[in-house]
Formats: structure tokens, sequence, C-alpha cells
């Protein structure tokens, strides 16, 4: 499946120390093949996944761009704030 990265994950992934860049990088090239720690999201991000990787946390969801089955990830941040800061669009 194919992954698409927001401007804000790209921006915060290279944000990242050498070591902690490298283990979301790997987690986000595991989630094309939908592998990792991966969880669905309740109440109002009902619809979002969220892929944990350390400390970091990515939400995500799953659509379909031109009857292709593509994963879009939407925001990416330390695990303490979140689901703070993520709004749905």
């Amino acid at each position: 499946m194919r992954v698409e990265l927001a401007s804000q994950v790209v921006d915060f992934v290279r944000s990242l120390a050498p070591e902690p860049r490298k283990r979301l990088r790997d987690a986000l090239h595991d989630l094309e093949k939908e592998k990792g720690d991966i969880k669905a999201l309740t109440s109002e991000l009902q619809g979002f996944y969220r892929l944990r990787s350390g400390a970091y946390r990515v939400i995500f969801r799953k659509t379909l761009l031109n009857g292709t089955p593509v994963i879009r990830c939407d925001f990416a941040e330390r695990r303490s704030i979140i689901y703070q800061r993520f709004k749905p669009s």
C-alpha cells in the first residue's frame, strides 16, 4: 500500500535526532505493509489510526485515491502532546 506523508510529518521526522529519526522512518516504511504498532482510534478520532514508534506517534487514515488504497499520515508528534495538538479536518 502506498503511504503519503503530510508536510508536517516530513518536517517533524527531519527535526528528530538521528537515531529516533531512523526508527520513525523504519516504522513508516513498515506501514506500507500495514505492519507495526498500529491501533484504531476512537471518539472524535474515529476513522483514524495511530502508529507508535517509541515516544512518537503518527496519526493516519486509510483512504482511496483514484480507486487505489493509500495510507495518509496526517500528523506526527511526541506521545505526550499529539492528541491535544491534532485536530481532524
